[in-house]
């Protein structure tokens, strides 16, 4: 969203043809699906798994809604088409943030690396630190960098490939996750 903020900011001023309706679609959309999780968090509480679980079926669905949208309409910029698919995939991404933040994985954040990146060189032995959670952070930063790399070259070919690679990931997730968590859970 630090991006949109930018882009909105530059829209305004008339920069570089860059739009205004469209980062507004994703702010509000953004801040609509983290409230939304922020409810679904409250309503869950401590259980995990099943919180989790639920905002993917949520994140699931919305990406799923958006590659079936991208498939059936050439979804563009400044087009409603466009506005709707960038609307579900920013509520998806707001749920999913507001869920990550109340589980709180250490050094895993979903939309910006930057305090991750942070720790990595600061708590460094080169830095003078212990080097602790170094290997997770580096995982972050290359899962975050792969992810990146292959929805840009799908989205080469066309806008549904890297929507429909998303909701897979997402769904293969979920069907990894809960069962392992539901056995892990204490009876």
């Amino acid at each position: 969203m630090t991006g949109n903020i930018v882009f909105l900011g530059f829209g305004i001023a008339g920069s570089g043809g860059l739009p205004v309706l469209a980062p507004l679609v994703s702010l509000g959309s953004f801040l609509l699906g983290a409230g939304g999780g922020g409810v679904l968090a409250e309503r869950m509480g401590d259980r995990h798994p099943a919180h989790i679980a639920r905002t993917l079926a949520v994140e699931v669905s919305l990406i799923g809604m958006a590659a079936v949208l991208a498939a059936a309409v050439d979804a563009r910029p400044n087009a409603v088409s466009g506005d709707v698919a960038i609307a579900l995939l920013a509520f998806a991404m707001g749920a999913r943030n507001a869920t990550v933040r109340r589980v709180g994985v250490p050094d895993l954040t979903t939309t910006v690396l930057t305090m991750t990146l942070t720790g990595l060189a600061a708590d460094s032995p080169a830095a003078g630190g212990s080097g602790k959670g170094s290997a997770r952070r580096v995982a972050a930063v290359l899962a975050m960098l792969t992810g990146a790399l292959a929805g840009a070259l799908l989205l080469k070919t066309s806008l549904v490939l890297p929507l429909v690679a998303a909701a897979a990931l997402a769904l293969v997730t979920w069907l990894v996750y809960v069962p392992a968590a539901r056995r892990s859970a204490p009876a």
